[in-house]
């Protein structure tokens, strides 16, 4: 049987992890694999190798594989000239690491004859079909880190600062970084935004002697400088942006990411050789799960149960 492997959308810590468990189940099936370079750009472009054992990876971020964006590939017949460069090859199976748009990638190839299995690779945890997805715990734990390091110069000069991370489609970054930092606030799509409240609420963690203050948001709810602006003038309450970027995609996964991705990658293999078609991987309540690429990408965020947690600990 030929495998290959290939890495989509924006990279995400645990990405080599999860390639590595590929390769290295397939060779245990006996299987030969392969590696397409560059996301479905290298698809496209023919960028199909055949693959080594993948060695001294586990511990990298990022993936090795590089990645691309290419929204050229939602048409038919870009599609079927990545899938004829597959069966060129004689390779019928494709396991797909990424977020929502390689998932919707891979089903476009599932309709041309490319068996594929997607494995939720992205920082935001917005892939509905797995309890967490590959690099999100690293995220966190970059995130934290930096609002440690925030937390002590807003201590010193007493202000307050507003940390603004990724997720704009799903909060969960957000929420989790807003209750393992103790931020005072943390404002999600999936809290609602309320200047007016924002503002209020400042203004009495001041006037009740409050020496600082950290708020975490979601990137897109608003714009961040502008708000830290209005909190300063509003509520007397000194107050800077921190924007943290795409610092929060890179550096070595944590321990937790490099077991999810080689469970994740391993278990793609596992379900190609039982016969399944075209599935989406992952764990929920702690057990590995798949489901029809079509009915994965049709799920619904599930709100966190940490929403309500929020609320009592803010």
């Amino acid at each position: 049987m030929k495998i290959a492997v290939m890495t989509s959308g924006g990279d995400a810590p645990g990405m080599n992890a999860a390639v590595r468990a590929v390769i290295r189940t397939a060779h245990y099936y006996c299987d030969e694999a392969f590696v397409v370079k560059e996301g479905y750009r290298g698809l496209v472009e023919g960028k199909i190798e055949r693959a080594g054992r993948f060695s001294d990876c586990i511990n990298h971020g990022g993936t090795l594989l590089k990645t691309s964006r290419l929204p050229e590939f939602q048409r038919d017949d870009i599609q079927q000239i990545a899938a004829n460069n597959l069966r060129e090859l004689g390779i019928d199976n494709l396991v797909v690491i990424g977020g929502d748009g390689s998932y919707r990638g891979a089903k476009g190839l599932c309709r041309w004859g490319i068996n594929c299995m997607c494995v939720p690779g992205t920082i935001d945890n917005d892939i509905a079909s797995s309890d967490y997805t590959i690099g999100f715990d690293t995220a966190l734990d970059t995130i934290l880190q930096a609002v440690d390091r925030l937390r002590d110069t807003s201590s010193s000069h007493q202000r307050c600062t507003l940390v603004e991370v990724m997720g704009r489609r799903c909060g969960d970054l957000a929420i989790y970084a807003g209750i393992c930092s103790g931020a005072e606030l943390v404002i999600t799509n999936e809290t609602g935004f309320d200047k007016q409240f924002v503002l209020d609420e400042m203004k009495k963690a001041r006037l009740r002697g409050k020496q600082h203050a950290i708020i975490i948001i979601t990137e897109g709810v608003t714009d961040s400088t502008q708000l830290a602006k209005d909190i300063s003038e509003y509520s007397g309450f000194g107050c800077r942006a921190t924007i943290l970027g795409h610092v929060q995609r890179g550096g070595a996964p944590t321990g937790n990411d490099r077991i999810l991705a080689s469970q994740l990658g391993s278990y793609a293999v596992d379900l190609i050789h039982e016969g399944r078609k075209n599935r989406a991987v992952g764990k929920v309540d702690n057990k590995l799960v798949n489901y029809d690429i079509s009915d994965a990408l049709e799920m619904e965020p599930k709100m966190s149960e940490l929403y309500e947690l929020i609320k009592k600990l803010g």
